[in-house]
């Protein structure tokens, strides 16, 4: 992978990332009663009830999307290129909200994580239509 490509990915990142902290900073956590988690495949009960679905298994969601995309094949084709790494990193997303549906607490965020998965998932139809029609 170019620099130039792992610098923009890292951008990618680092501008979700402030978002979502300044997002998490500005609404309140409820003290409400979370719903029990559903399981994660290849994530241990346990590990889920020790609160490993939740921040942790975020990072460890992120860490692993971004190792695949720093592994992804670069075609060289700079539109293809694009929309492959953007669909994994909006699939990223997808599972990051999707722990937090399945962990969270927040009314607020919970609503944000449905949205985004929906978002996502539009985005990533398209990415995938696009991707068909230029093979």
């Amino acid at each position: 992978m170019s620099q130039s490509s792992c610098k923009f990915i890292r951008l990618l990142c680092v501008v979700w990332l402030a978002s979502t902290a300044f997002t998490s900073v500005v609404h309140a956590q409820t003290t409400a009663p979370a719903a029990p988690a559903a399981t994660m495949p290849g994530m241990p009960k346990t590990d889920m009830a020790n609160g490993m679905m939740g921040s942790d298994g975020m990072k460890q969601s992120m860490t692993m999307g971004m190792d695949g995309m720093q592994k992804m094949q670069m075609t060289g084709d700079t539109d293809k290129d694009f929309a492959m790494m953007m669909k994994m990193h909006h699939q990223q997303a997808v599972d990051m909200a999707q722990m937090e549906l399945e962990g969270g607490k927040s009314p607020a965020m919970k609503k944000m994580a449905k949205q985004i998965i929906a978002a996502q998932k539009k985005e990533i139809a398209m990415f995938d239509k696009w991707l068909a029609q230029a093979k």
